[in-house]
């Protein structure tokens, strides 16, 4: 449990963006599921990204990292993969990583061996009711922990029709979207609600299409994947995170002039949407080939649906503080159910620098100052508060000081160092 002090500093400079997270766990899994070698490179070994290589190498597959000299955060990968899951351990430990436990649960379930899921913080507690349901269908045997971790399932998933809610999690879908293309028969996952975070699903049909499957995407509502594919190992760049990227573009908008690399402006990626929120929220935002340049501008509050863009919420949470009027975020109820509650955390920690945000159901109402005062705050063990937060340190008056600053090693391990590169200043306190 680290704490530290962060002084109220304005950021400026150039920081090159670190790669996906959600297109690592992707690339990952499909070169794993590849038979042959496949070079994945600009690969971050944060927390989540090394929990989905070790559940990988339970199911048969050899990651091997590649330090490079020039940098020594950035690694290649060379991934020897098995063009079918095998069980290799029994226990797979997911860590803190939603992403790999929903994505690694159907591929365990095609080995037919009794494989056992477990977990840290509040992983054990995130929702796994449609994977049970689809095991009752199909009578695969399962034992949960009151409806989380540990679980333990055996059976086989079988080829046919799987009906799920699209407004629970995208990651169910893309998880069967990585295992049903390899059974002898042929399927179809059709949603019963609209689909919530297309853009999570996208990103998982084009990288299943870069490894060389086939799926039929027919108005995100009906998939239909033929059985008998084979993925073909492939060597893959993995692009910059928008996820990542949001926290810079929102300290540029707030603090100094910052450019932020390795950012493509024609990603699928669901989060991309940051760049229009911040320009509908008046701020000044430019880009030019992978380069997004935000400067200090004076912002005012709209409405924000976060339906599609879940992760930005706490960062946006943070600009909405401080803009002008008020600034609603609506359908963000998904996010009670994320590393923390994200929105009692933002909205809580926030309103402890000085902030006002109300907490509804289902998002926040905010309305925005020109400064916070600074204090005390908690990152709830989740990296995207701890990371909000810092920037929120921007505009404070007062120094922030933030218990369990280390959470951000779940997928930006070295996000304090990128900060002080920048010009921000942080002390470790002294907890004794």
């Amino acid at each position: 449990m680290k704490k530290i002090k962060i002084l109220p500093k304005a950021l400026a400079g150039t920081i090159a963006i670190p790669p996906s997270k959600s297109l690592s766990h992707r690339a990952l899994i499909c070169a794993g599921l590849s038979q042959g070698k496949s070079i994945l490179g600009n690969i971050l070994p944060s927390q989540d990204i090394l929990a989905t290589c070790k559940a990988l190498e339970s199911l048969g597959v050899k990651i091997d990292w590649e330090k490079e000299q020039n940098n020594k955060d950035i690694q290649p990968i060379t991934v020897k993969g098995q063009s079918y899951p095998r069980a290799i351990h029994k226990e797979i430990n997911c860590r803190e990583s939603g992403s790999t436990l929903r994505f690694l649960i159907p591929l365990a379930a095609l080995t037919g061996e009794k494989i056992r899921f477990i977990g840290q913080g509040k992983l054990g507690q995130r929702p796994l009711e449609p994977y049970y349901e689809i095991f009752q269908q199909q009578n695969i045997q399962y034992r949960t922990t009151q409806g989380g971790l540990p679980l333990t399932i055996q059976g086989t998933l079988q080829p046919g029709i799987y009906s799920l809610r699209g407004d629970i999690s995208s990651q169910f879908i893309t998880g069967l979207l990585f295992a049903l293309p390899l059974l002898d028969g042929d399927s179809t996952i059709i949603l019963t609600t609209p689909l919530e975070s297309k853009g999570y699903i996208d990103l998982t049909l084009d990288t299943l299409e870069k490894f060389s499957l086939d799926i039929e995407n027919q108005n995100h509502q009906k998939f239909i994947i033929k059985g008998n594919q084979q993925y073909k190992a492939k060597d893959y760049s993995i692009e910059g995170d928008f996820s990542q990227g949001a926290f810079w573009l929102v300290a540029g908008t707030l603090g100094g002039e910052i450019q932020s690399t390795h950012l493509n402006p024609q990603s699928l990626q669901g989060d991309r949407v940051i760049v229009n929120i911040l320009k509908q929220m008046g701020g000044d935002i430019s880009q030019r080939a992978q380069t997004i340049l935000a400067k200090p501008s004076l912002t005012k509050g709209i409405t924000i649906d976060a339906a599609h863009c879940p992760d930005l919420v706490p960062i946006l949470a943070v600009l909405a503080s401080l803009s002008q009027g008020n600034t609603r975020i609506i359908n963000a109820q998904r996010l009670r159910i994320k590393e923390s509650d994200r929105l009692k955390a933002i909205s809580t920690e926030l309103n402890k620098l000085g902030a006002q945000v109300e907490e509804l159901p289902d998002g926040l109402i905010i309305q925005g100052r020109e400064n916070l005062q600074g204090g005390e705050v908690d990152s709830w063990n989740d990296h995207r508060i701890a990371m909000a937060l810092a920037i929120a340190s921007i505009k404070c008056k007062e120094p922030v000081i933030m218990t369990n600053s280390e959470a951000v090693t779940k997928s930006y391990p070295y996000f304090w160092r990128d900060f002080e590169k920048l010009g921000g200043e942080i002390h470790e306190c002294n907890m004794g």
